[in-house]
C-alpha cells in the first residue's frame, strides 16, 4: 500500500519528537484501524509517456527564462528593438534571431555572451519541437487516439493539454463522483469553520499543480470560444472577480472532460439563447 504522507494522522508530540521508531508505530496503528487511504499507483506505460510530457513542459520554462535573459541583457546594454521588431508578436521569429545574432557589441566579451544565450535559446527551441512531434506520434497511438480526439471536442483543449490530462489522470472510473475528481486536481475552497463560524477561503493549495495549471490557461481559451462557458463567465463576473470566475469556469472544463471520457462521446458546443 502506498499513502500520503500527509494524509497519516499525527499528534504535535509526534512533529517535535520525530524518529523511526515513533513513525514506524503511528503507521501501524492507522493501518491497524484501516484510517489509511491508498493512493493510485499508475501504470509503467503512463510514467514513461508521463516522463515525456513534463520535460517538455520543463524544457518550456527553460526557453523561456533564456528568451527574457536575452531581452535583460539588450536592456542592460541599451540597446533598442528595430521596427520590424518592435511588436511582441514579431519576437523570436527567424528574422528576430538573424538580427540577435548580427548585433555589435563594443566588447568581444559581451558579444560572446549574447551569441551563448543565443544558442543555447537554439538549441532548446529544437528540443521542444523534436519532442512536440513525438507526442503528436504517441496521440496517434492505439492508447491515445480515441481519448485525446474526445477531449480536443472541447473548446479550449488541444493536443499538448490533452495529452496532459490523459498521462496524469490515467484512467477515470478511480473517481467515484466530480467532487473527489476537483479535490485531486485542487479546485475547492480551502475552509475554516467552527461552530456558528464558517470561513470560506481561496482554492487549496492542496492538488496537482500540473492539471490545475493546465486546465486555468484552457479555461481563458475556452471562454472565448464556448457560448455557455462565455455567458457563464460573465455572470460570475458580475458578483466576483474575473481570476476567481475562472476558477469555477475551470470546474465546468473539467465537468465536460470527465463526461466526454466517461462516456465516450465527442463534446458538443450548446447553443445560448
Amino acid at each position: 500500500m502506498v499513502v500520503n504522507p500527509a494524509d497519516i494522522p499525527t499528534t504535535d508530540k509526534e512533529k517535535v519528537q520525530k524518529e523511526d521508531s515513533r513513525d514506524s508505530r503511528k503507521i501501524a496503528r492507522s493501518l491497524r484501524s484501516g484510517t489509511l487511504t491508498p493512493i493510485h499507483v499508475p501504470a509503467a506505460q503512463t510514467l514513461e509517456d508521463r516522463c515525456l510530457v513534463r520535460t517538455r513542459a520543463s524544457l518550456v520554462k527553460d526557453l523561456t527564462r533564456y528568451k527574457n535573459r536575452i531581452k535583460s541583457f539588450l536592456y542592460f546594454h541599451g540597446i533598442e528593438l528595430i521596427e520590424p521588431f518592435t511588436k511582441v508578436q514579431s519576437h523570436w521569429s527567424k528574422r528576430f534571431m538573424t538580427w540577435l545574432e548580427n548585433i555589435d557589441m563594443p566588447e568581444q566579451s559581451s558579444k560572446m555572451a549574447l551569441q551563448i544565450m543565443i544558442a543555447e535559446a537554439k538549441h532548446l527551441r529544437a528540443s521542444v519541437l523534436q519532442l512536440t512531434r513525438h507526442l503528436k506520434e504517441l496521440s496517434k497511438t492505439t492508447l491515445y487516439q480515441q481519448p485525446a480526439a474526445l477531449l480536443r471536442s472541447i473548446p479550449g483543449i488541444g493536443l499538448l493539454t490533452a495529452m496532459t490530462l490523459l498521462t496524469e489522470l490515467e484512467r477515470m472510473d478511480r473517481f467515484e463522483n466530480m467532487d473527489q475528481l476537483c479535490s485531486f486536481v485542487g479546485l475547492i475552497p480551502s475552509t475554516h469553520s467552527s461552530g456558528e463560524k464558517e470561513v470560506t477561503g481561496d482554492i487549496t493549495r492542496r492538488g496537482h499543480a500540473v492539471l490545475r495549471s493546465a486546465l486555468i490557461e484552457s479555461a481563458w481559451v475556452a471562454i472565448r470560444l464556448d457560448p455557455a462557458l462565455t455567458k457563464s463567465y460573465h455572470d460570475y463576473c458580475r458578483r466576483m472577480e474575473p481570476n476567481k470566475a475562472i476558477v469555477r469556469i475551470a470546474r465546468k472544463l473539467l465537468s465536460r472532460i470527465r463526461y466526454v471520457l466517461t462516456n465516450k462521446q465527442a463534446y458538443v458546443c450548446a447553443v445560448v439563447h
